[in-house]
């Protein structure tokens, strides 16, 4: 009971600390949640961060609280989804309340504009580490490429839902992953 309770209390801390200090949202987050949970306390793997990105994409809602609810979810159950939740939401409630109390008085500061300049090119930079580490990850060859290119211009140009750029993805996947396997076999 007690190891349970240790475990619940690092869920909520850990996650708790990654939404404490991260701007940005969720994709920002991503390289926090898999130093946290891949590095420092080995809940999960790198494969398994990637697996739980794309469903985390895929679900409704934001991709941080997903992705708390999934690792929670894995390493201690139930209990354990809702105390890595509450501990990704609960920073930014805490902060967020009284700057949208004093936030109309001092947008138009330069001092505020030049700020949030800053943390918009941190937020970049956390973003551009999310797609090398989950690109290192992902098999290469010609048809992930040109999967990647047509699923970046589908959603970046055409407006397409990512939902049924995803589905398209994986039934390119599993239909690549058949032909090859007959290949095979002949």
């Amino acid at each position: 009971m007690k190891n349970k309770l240790n475990l619940l209390w690092q869920l909520f801390f850990a996650f708790f600390k990654i939404g404490a200090f991260t701007f940005g949202g969720g994709y920002a987050m991503i390289p926090l949640i898999q130093r946290e949970v891949v590095e420092n306390k080995k809940w999960t793997t790198d494969d398994e961060i990637l697996e739980m990105i794309a469903i985390a994409e895929s679900t409704p809602g934001p991709i941080a609280i997903n992705m708390a609810t999934f690792i929670g979810t894995r390493t201690a159950g139930f209990i354990g989804a809702a105390c890595a939740t509450f501990g990704v939401v609960l920073p930014s409630f805490l902060i967020i309340l009284p700057i949208s109390y004093v936030l109309k008085e001092f947008q138009e500061l330069q001092a505020v504009q030049f700020a949030f300049n800053g943390i918009r090119a941190g937020v970049l930079a956390l973003l551009l580490k999310s797609l090398w580490t989950m690109y290192k990850k992902c098999p290469k060859g010609l048809v992930s490429y040109l999967l990647m290119g047509a699923a970046f211009l589908i959603t970046a140009f055409l407006d397409v839902p990512v939902l049924v750029v995803l589905i398209g993805c994986a039934l390119v996947g599993l239909i690549t992953s058949y032909v090859t396997k007959r290949r095979e076999q002949v």
